[in-house]
């Protein structure tokens, strides 16, 4: 642990040294990011590239220029179903009252975020209202807009408000809802509609804005994963966000209180943090694939559910943290949400019985260290190198926006998204890293083509048009593996949709697919250069079953043989990335044998930067690593720091560096020296290092100062 007592007498001192602001030269490629609604204030200054100011109200501009004057590159992030927005709620804004435009349940009660902030039906009228604060926004002197979480209840959609859209939208009389399947389905769509039109206004707006004023001001929506809004029952136009002009991409909100939400897996509900994160950021990863798009994955230290206590924090944080570098094409990270909630806020002690206390405590030292360590070792993740070392890669599962449309009355899924996690939780469980596949940009040239094997169902999810069906069949006549599972008894079949409408009259979806792949009752058919294999059933009975993973495995494993892949099971995903080695050791699996890593390792989740020569993937743990072999070792360096470092400086005998943290925290850093260092300072005053022989490295402890201070080692 970290030795306080060599650290906390220098803290005053060295946090009363200030130097000059030194820029960071990759700091425009906009790695990191964090969001704010409150001023800069040194305890929450973690160095990232990008504060997003939260909120269009009347003191923005003022926040704005606390963090400007810090050397933030300055984006502005507002929400788009809830806010601060009583003076259009009201009529202040434009004379006229809105209060119908708020989203209403079926008893007629407002649909709150919290009290007094109903969620939004958005009419076009409220569109307008929305550009007229991102205007505000980009006035003082946002470089981009972020529209957080277009979000319509699944149990909503019975204010006046969207009946009248209704109307426009369908040019028929509103139904309730819950009162079949088809209304649910149809209702869910229009709610898809709606939001994805009022960002598409915004986003036209601040195109045309900019041209104006002669800036080019980007546009991000910040957006749970679809599962997560199957999980809780929210409708979003996530992947059709990324087919508007002027989406420039997305921020994936994806953290301890989504992934953590129960899962289904051998007949029982329970939390699976890593697995479920996993799925969580791959679905959100399938959003920019191939698309252009930018993408950050959020990770948050805590969460919104502040019941927990600090331990559970950081075992879930270390979760969803390891997921998210799994997807290694997605290399930008919003590292928190809420500094101050991390650095400032309290939470609940655990007692010794596991159970939380009534007292609270805030942010244990090493737990800030080891936070602010992974943060500045994010800045370095777009690595070219790349390669899977666990079970066997190339499988997919086709998951489509529509999942979110089958989550209301009279007919839900429950366990909600069961038919996903009977296919894919056996998988991942025994090490095999099956990624979602959003069946909506099937169409997208060559979108198909990293997949030898793909799962596809129609319980829980629809197919948006036949020209989907057209880009499977061509990548099974490519050589592709298809599996459809599938009973065609799921009661969303029956919805109006283009698989039903005249001239086509299909009962299901997937009658229309296998006409056009030239299968009648067949259950095993070559085509063309693939295979397809049918299997009459509902995936989600696979989940609720305690050998129903093993069914998947053992289909899976026939399809490798027909798609010419080697079938392999590990106890664990792990992925080498440049240095870095990314592992989540699994658990609810038998007959798995446990891995052990030999090598040279600094573990990037220990406080105190420890150097590892064995590391053993035991069941549930996770792991960050830098190999020390896949390093450059030839001069002295900063190999790993819980600081901001720039401008190091190396001679013959000297290695100085600038380092820049947060105040009230503990910085560690290790150093690779040549020989035992014989004199340390740290903003001018004399520290010692822990010496390792071994990895010829020196652990140096020192206080972070947000102004900087420089660290000057000699040997």
């Amino acid at each position: 642990m970290l030795n306080l007592s060599l650290v906390l007498p220098l803290l005053t001192v060295a946090n009363s040294t200030t130097t000059q602001a030194i820029k960071d030269p990759d700091q425009h490629l906009e790695r990191t990011s964090f969001q704010s609604n409150i001023p800069y204030q040194p305890r929450v200054d973690i160095k990232s590239d990008i504060a997003m100011v939260y909120g269009i109200d009347a003191n923005m501009p003022e926040r704005i220029e606390t963090w400007r004057r810090e050397g933030y590159i300055i984006h502005v992030m507002t929400g788009v179903a809830w806010g601060d927005y009583s003076d259009f709620l009201k009529g202040e804004w434009d004379g006229v009252n809105h209060e119908d435009a708020a989203q209403m349940d079926k008893n007629g009660k407002e649909i709150l975020h919290n009290p007094g902030t109903p969620y939004m039906c958005p009419t076009e009228t409220y569109g307008k209202y929305l550009c007229v604060g991102v205007k505000r926004a980009i006035d003082a002197g946002a470089e981009a807009i972020h529209l957080e979480e277009p979000e319509f209840w699944v149990h909503g959609g019975y204010s006046e408000s969207f009946k009248c859209e209704w109307k426009a939208y369908y040019n028929e009389n509103w139904v309730p809802p819950h009162s079949s399947p088809d209304a649910q389905y149809r209702a869910s769509k229009l709610k898809y509609y709606l939001y994805r039109r009022a960002l598409k206004d915004v986003f036209t707006f601040v195109r045309e804005y900019g041209k104006q004023i002669g800036r080019d001001v980007k546009c991000y929506v910040p957006t749970h994963s679809m599962l997560s809004y199957c999980q809780i029952g929210i409708v979003s136009p996530e992947c059709s966000l990324a087919q508007i002009p002027g989406c420039d991409g997305y921020i994936g909100q994806v953290w301890t209180g989504t992934a953590r939400y129960p899962s289904m897996y051998k007949g029982l509900r329970k939390e699976r943090t890593f697995e479920f994160a996993f799925y969580e950021y791959g679905i959100l990863h399938n959003l920019v694939r191939s698309t252009g798009k930018r993408m950050w994955y959020l990770n948050d230290p805590v969460e919104d559910d502040r019941s927990h206590c600090w331990s559970d924090y950081k075992t879930n944080w270390e979760s969803t943290l390891v997921a998210s570098l799994l997807w290694p094409d997605v290399w930008r990270y919003e590292v928190m949400p809420w500094p101050s909630r991390v650095f400032v806020d309290t939470f609940p002690k655990a007692n010794p019985d596991g159970t939380m206390s009534t007292e609270r405590e805030s942010i244990p030292s090493a737990y800030a260290t080891e936070l602010l360590t992974v943060i500045n070792e994010l800045n370095n993740m777009n690595q070219k190198q790349v390669s899977w070392d666990c079970g066997t890669h190339g499988i997919g599962i086709l998951v489509s926006d529509t999942m979110m449309f089958q989550r209301g009355e009279p007919y839900a899924d429950n366990p909600p998204i069961a038919s996903f996690l009977g296919l894919a939780m056996p998988l991942i469980k025994r090490g095999v890293p099956i990624e979602p596949v959003q069946f909506e940009n099937a169409t997208i040239p060559n979108y198909l083509d990293p997949y030898n094997i793909l799962f596809l169902t129609y319980h829980g999810m629809k197919p948006a048009s036949s020209e989907l069906h057209d880009a499977l069949v061509k990548w099974v006549k490519a050589g592709g593996v298809l599996v459809v599972v599938d009973d065609d008894k799921d009661p969303y079949n029956s919805v109006r949709e283009w698989w039903n409408t005249a001239p086509l009259a299909y009962s299901s979806p997937r009658l229309n697919l296998f006409e056009k792949l030239g299968i009648k009752n067949e259950i095993e058919k070559r085509i063309g250069k693939g295979f397809v294999y049918h299997i009459p059933a509902d995936p989600a009975l696979y989940a609720e079953s305690a050998k129903g993973d093993q069914i998947v495995a053992d289909i899976t494993r026939k399809a490798c043989t027909v798609a010419g892949l080697k079938w392999k099971e590990t106890g664990y995903l792990l992925l080498n990335r440049g240095p870095y080695v990314i592992a989540g050791a699994l658990d609810e699996i038998d007959d798995l044998p446990v891995r052990t890593l030999e090598g040279s390792y600094i573990d990037l989740f220990s406080p105190v930067l420890a150097t590892r020569t064995s590391v053993t993937l035991s069941p549930g743990s996770r792991v960050f690593l830098l190999d020390l072999n896949k390093i450059n070792r030839d001069k002295p360096r900063v190999i790993a720091s819980a600081s901001n470092v720039l401008e190091a400086e190396v001679s013959s005998r000297n290695l100085k560096f600038h380092s820049e943290g947060p105040s009230e925290t503990i910085c560690v850093t290790r150093v690779l020296l040549p020989s035992v260092p014989k004199s340390i300072t740290a903003g001018g005053k004399a520290i010692t290092a822990e010496w390792d022989a071994s990895t010829s490295t020196a652990l140096i402890t020192y206080p972070n100062n947000p102004q900087g201070l420089w660290v000057e080692v000699n040997w």
